[in-house]
């Protein structure tokens, strides 16, 4: 072991500053570490040491460690600070300090870090530490002056390499994000196209150059006027010489008007593959979105590609998301929507023109359009699409049930009969509920009782469970056939199709009525029969429970007969008031805004006149139920006890209880067969 090591153990005890006598070797140790004066260092210089003294850390703690110092193999540079370094604290080198055994200081970041030469008695050398400052404090600097201590203040040196790196990082992805849009937004800059990126100008139709939609003329039914003004285009797409020979021009636009479901979006199927011509197809809202000048942007874009495929179909489906009125800002209105507005009306009919492009649109609510869009060189025509009458029904079932198997006693002119009102959505949907209903039941046909029954289901609901025998059950049953007595004593009333005590949807009961004829023209006399068989089911409460045994169960009754005759005395002017309008046409609108918005200038006294007219129409027809009722009570126990054992009544079966007790009248019954019915 080396005198040097040996010393260091033996005294590895002893303080770093223990006396003033060992100072006068300050001399030898100088002369064995040659020094650089103060003003030779550098930072580089400093930073190198600040690195050693990092390294070297871990050789052994100040004053309490294992020190171990060899020559250096070949001479270097020195270093104003030594290799060897340990942490002080700020209190024991002020201890130092005072002791006059602190050589040399260097002061470094910004004077909050001391590197010190301080001679350890010990080790019998020169060590060098770190002391951490706290700040750089006057009295320090001037004690170092006081005590000759050479020391000298370095400034930090920043290093960029690190921070630039790190800025460079954070905007790197930034950086690629938009330089790949600018690539994008010059890719899509074709002239007159969009120029947005990632294709948010370019319009999203689907585009067929020669359409296959599996759909033509002979899959539509029911519509035989909207089905002519479509094949007049078509056969003007196919010819059109034979049209321009007498100076006739195709029209420019077709508005397909008409209630949900009743074969509008079908129609431009139809049109699509009969024409034989490109077609584009989208829908209104597929032109907004939320960037703006988005939807402007594709309807340049979906018209300059039907100009280069002209002549060309183009179909716009729910034209009222893009079309609706302009500045009046109900219903959501926005500027970018009458932008895009804006762009349909030049590209329809503007400056430029439009030749070869034919527009057909589809919507349920014309009333809310843009009268600007609705003129001629725009939408030529506007072809209504309405609920098909019977014989239309009937056409209707025939195209859907072409793929259905169905049973030889299936009738589609009773199904027709039975479905007024019905679109030709909803009769696909009854034949569909059907098949569904055979093949669960196990059958390999669809007969009259699956469709019977689907009818009931989409109407009324789902069937329920039965209810047990007890007093709410014979209730229901004096109700139900209340409802039949009093729409079939009364003159004016559709027959009665069946009465069932089998639940659906909230009903606990329900009673069918056939209509003879459509209902398109109904008389005043029909309408007060309906009021009348309405208030059946209630006038047999009270007849035969009393008054004060009255249920519930007319609610839904008392809603629609309310509605009727406020219809007759306000819209219908059926009333002792007049032929009178009683009522704004916009308080009317299917729009629940405009109804809001309507001002009613009807005076007080006329909304008491028509309050009291409603009332005496519920009242008298009200007297003349309770008067069927109690003129044929007989007749009502002999259905209630046939019903409760039966639980559903036919109309055929109703009526032969009922000419046993009373007369039925004569158009009731020659109503009784409906294939008779059906002939005449």
């Amino acid at each position: 072991m080396s005198p040097a090591l040996s010393l260091s153990l033996s005294h590895s005890h002893l303080p770093l500053c223990k006396s003033q006598d060992l100072l006068s070797k300050d001399t030898h140790l100088r002369k064995t570490t040659p020094r650089e004066s103060p003003g030779s260092r550098t930072p580089t210089d400093i930073k190198f040491t600040k690195r050693k003294l990092l390294g070297s850390a871990a050789l052994g703690l100040f004053g309490g460690g294992l020190s171990v110092s060899q020559p250096p193999a070949r001479a270097e540079p020195e270093s104003p600070i030594e290799t060897t370094s340990n942490r002080m604290s700020y209190s024991r080198f002020l201890q130092c300090l005072d002791q006059n055994a602190v050589r040399k200081v260097d002061l470094v970041e910004n004077g909050t870090l001391a590197i010190a030469e301080i001679y350890n008695p010990a080790l019998d050398k020169i060590q060098t530490v770190k002391v951490q400052l706290p700040g750089l404090p006057p009295e320090l600097l001037r004690k170092m002056k006081e005590k000759n201590v050479d020391f000298a203040a370095y400034p930090m040196e920043i290093n960029w390499g690190p921070a630039l790196l790190d800025l460079l990082s954070n905007l790197a992805f930034p950086l690629i994000f938009l330089g790949f849009l600018l690539l994008r937004s010059s890719s899509a800059n074709t002239p007159g196209g969009p120029n947005l990126p990632f294709g948010l100008g370019r319009s999203k139709a689907k585009f067929e150059m020669e359409p296959n939609t599996g759909v033509t003329f002979d899959d539509v039914a029911g519509v035989d006027e909207a089905k002519q003004d479509f094949k007049e285009i078509v056969e003007f797409l196919k010819t059109p010489e034979k049209f321009a020979a007498v100076g006739a021009r195709i029209p420019r636009g077709v508005l397909l008007v008409g209630p949900p479901g009743t074969g509008k979006t079908l129609l431009g199927k139809a049109i699509a593959g009969e024409a034989g011509v490109p077609f584009f197809s989208l829908s209104g809202s597929e032109f907004i979105e939320m960037f703006v000048g988005v939807g402007a942007s594709r309807v340049r874009d979906l018209f300059n590609k039907a100009k280069a495929n002209s002549p060309c179909l183009v179909f716009i489906d729910e034209i009222d998301a893009v079309g609706r009125q302009r500045g009046t800002g109900i219903g959501g209105g926005n500027d970018e929507r009458e932008q895009t507005l804006n762009q349909l009306l030049t590209e329809m009919d503007g400056f430029t023109g439009n030749s070869g492009v034919i527009v057909i649109s589809a919507t349920n609510r014309p009333e809310i359009l843009d009268s600007a869009l609705l003129r001629p060189g725009r939408f030529d025509r506007q072809v209504t699409v309405g609920l098909p009458d019977i014989r239309g029904r009937e056409e209707i079932l025939k195209v859907h049930s072409n793929n259905k198997k169905l049973d030889k006693d299936v009738s589609l002119s009773v199904i027709a009969m039975r479905t007024p009102g019905f679109s030709g959505a909803d009769l696909a949907n009854v034949m569909n509920e059907a098949a569904i209903l055979a093949g669960r039941r196990g059958k390999d046909r669809i007969t009259m009782k699956e469709i019977d029954d689907s009818i009931d289901r989409i109407v009324a609901g789902m069937e329920g469970t039965k209810m047990t025998d007890g007093k709410s059950k014979i209730l229901v049953a004096y109700h139900e056939i209340g409802h039949a007595v009093c729409a079939t004593l009364t003159p004016g009333h559709d027959p009665v199709q069946k009465v069932t005590l089998v639940p659906r949807g909230q009903a606990r009961g329900l009673t069918w009525f056939m209509p003879g004829d459509d209902p398109a023209l109904i008389s005043k006399q029909q309408l007060f029969a309906r009021i009348v068989g309405g208030l059946g089911g209630r006038a047999a409460e009270e007849v035969i429970f009393g008054e004060s045994e009255i249920t519930t169960g007319a609610a839904g009754d008392l809603q629609q007969i309310t509605q009727i005759a406020r219809q007759m005395v306000t819209m219908f002017g059926m009333s002792e008031i007049g032929p009178w309008a009683l009522m704004d046409p916009t308080v009317q609108s299917s729009d629940v805004v405009l109804r809001m918005l309507a001002r009613n200038s009807m005076s007080e006294k006329l909304a008491e006149d028509i309050d009291s007219s409603v009332r005496n129409i519920i009242e008298n027809a009200y007297q003349l139920a309770k008067n069927h009722i109690r003129n044929n009570r007989e007749a009502m126990d002999k259905l209630v006890d046939a019903l409760l054992e039966r639980e559903t009544l036919t109309g055929d079966e109703f009526r032969a209880i009922l000419a046993e007790f009373t007369d039925v009248p004569v158009e009731k019954m020659r109503r009784t067969s409906v294939r008779e019915m059906i002939n005449a």
